[in-house]
């Protein structure tokens, strides 16, 4: 039976498990998709290695990044974000081949677009500058937004601390995207500490955490009268994503 998973340090709050294994009853796919956490990054091989009907990996926080150089080859969206979501495994001739993609900027790209539809020259803050943070500059970049990264450390010439935060800040990036795993479950009651007194109706709140459904920081925004939308559907897309890569049907 094929074999694919999720990698990552913490993932009892995934829903990847779920929404696998049922699209695989229902379509009778002989496979099954597991989790596997692990303290180390480079753990990655010796997991593949060790289990022969892996096909495919998700990757989660904190390895995006880190686990690149164990990795032989990379697409582009994932060389030039430098951040990777999936791994296809190859098997050739008893060596072990590993492609890594990013399938976040591609599912990122496509929900964020009915949020900015309307909205002419936007500017975004984005919260962290981790993997998924990355993933999300390349998709702002793309579409010609200016943004900030925003960090408690700022150490690039683009990124805000968030204390530096204020009403013009605020009002003047109106979409504000949470990359951070603050608020994810379990630990609901954590949130980024933007000054949430100065958000209104002309702002967008994005926060690519899934799980709780609305964290605290989308429930302040949305108390201030800002647009709100929460990670889930980016999930769906990038495993569907992520599905097409396993299988070959490429996007």
């Amino acid at each position: 039976m094929k074999i694919y998973g999720l990698a990552g340090k913490s993932l009892k709050h995934s829903f990847s498990p779920d929404y696998f294994n049922k699209k695989f009853r229902d379509r009778k796919i002989a496979a099954v998709y597991k989790l596997f956490e692990m303290d180390l990054p480079d753990n990655i091989r010796e997991l593949i290695e060790n289990n022969p009907d892996i096909e495919g990996l998700n990757v989660t926080i904190p390895y995006k990044q880190v686990v690149i150089p164990f990795l032989d080859k990379l697409d582009n969206t994932a060389l030039i974000t430098g951040s990777v979501n999936t791994i296809k495994v190859h098997r050739r001739k008893g060596r072990i081949i590993l492609k890594g993609f990013n399938t976040d900027a591609a599912a990122f790209e496509e929900t964020l677009k009915p949020l900015i539809k309307k909205r002419e020259n936007i500017k975004a803050l984005i919260l962290g500058t981790g993997g998924t943070a990355h993933s999300v500059a390349y998709v702002l970049r793309k579409r010609g937004i200016y943004f900030y990264f925003v960090s408690r450390k700022p150490v690039k010439v683009e990124s805000l601390r968030y204390s530096w935060l204020d009403k013009e800040t605020i009002e003047g990036y109106p979409l504000i995207i949470n990359t951070t795993p603050l608020g994810m479950y379990p630990d609901v009651d954590n949130y980024p500490e933007i000054p949430y007194e100065f958000l209104g109706k002309q702002n967008i709140l994005y926060d690519l955490i899934y799980n709780p459904e609305e964290t605290l920081f989308l429930k302040k925004g949305k108390e201030k009268g800002a647009i709100t939308k929460n990670g889930l559907e980016m999930l769906y897309k990038q495993a569907e994503l992520s599905w097409k890569i396993w299988n070959n049907i490429f996007y």
